[in-house]
């Protein structure tokens, strides 16, 4: 009896997709919004707002963005976690705030083992907007056209999406180089 043989099939070739999970850290409203990107075409998946309310008291909101921000990541598994850095403010008081509320989107996305970028805020606008300046409104727009969503998001979801572009315009553009430095 003849034995045939038969090599496996050759196996699918699948574009390496990454996944971020992209935050615009607040107390009250934090962004967030998971953005994922394969083969060069880049996809908004879902967004929204940890909504805290005014009685809720500072440690609360931090328990509550902690708590959403993980069941984003249960859902969306993402790859990699980008964030807005610290901005310029003129009160010790609202840096401190937000530099809590940073923590606590921090520590969800550690907790995951999550690698974490941080991207400045004027630089977030320069990539949604083509300035740095930009109104939150302007960035909301722009998002919407550039991710071609039916509706435009809320203003902090749509600088979570923005942080999510910038962060692949920077990843590309340093595979570009890294590319370019190993040419032989």
């Amino acid at each position: 009896m003849a034995r045939t043989t038969s090599s496996p099939a050759p196996a699918a070739v699948t574009p390496a997709v990454e996944r971020v999970l992209a935050i615009d850290p607040a107390l009250r409203k934090t962004g967030w919004a998971v953005v994922e990107c394969a083969g060069g075409v880049v996809k908004a998946v879902e967004w929204g707002v940890i909504h805290n309310k005014p009685a809720l008291l500072p440690s609360g909101c931090l328990v509550s963005i902690r708590a959403g921000l993980n069941e984003v990541i249960v859902r969306h598994s993402p790859t990699v976690c980008a964030i807005e850095s610290t901005i310029f403010v003129q009160s010790y008081k609202t840096a401190i705030v937000l530099g809590t509320a940073r923590g606590a989107c921090l520590i969800a996305a550690a907790e995951h083992g999550l690698p974490i970028y941080e991207y400045a805020p004027r630089e977030i606008k320069q990539a949604a907007v083509g300035r740095g300046a930009a109104q939150k409104e302007q960035v909301a727009f722009m998002i919407r056209a550039q991710l071609r969503l039916r509706e435009t998001p809320e203003p902090d979801a749509a600088d979570a999406l923005a942080t999510a572009i910038t962060h692949f315009q920077n990843t590309s553009a340093a595979r570009v180089t890294e590319r370019e430095t190993r040419r032989v």
